[in-house]
């Protein structure tokens, strides 16, 4: 998948009125080799959402629900 190939956005559009979310576009290699990264978001609460992967690029979708991110807010 090529940055013109790509939908207008990797996601439904109603999880924005839900979730903060965050887009992250690599190639299959990276990808493979950002597996501490990606532990690291899931611990500060991020969820995968979503990874769509073509033969050039992985696009992944991470996001937290605006409830978790307001508990979080509390926390401090």
């Amino acid at each position: 998948m090529t940055p013109s190939d790509r939908p207008r956005s990797p996601y439904p559009a109603e999880w924005e009125q839900v979730a903060d979310l965050r887009v992250f576009y690599t190639t299959p290699p990276e990808w493979e080799k950002l597996i501490g990264w990606r532990a690291d978001m899931r611990r500060k609460g991020w969820r995968l959402l979503r990874v769509t992967s073509g033969s050039t690029e992985i696009v992944a979708v991470f996001g937290r629900t605006k409830a978790e991110l307001l508990d979080r807010k509390g926390d401090r």
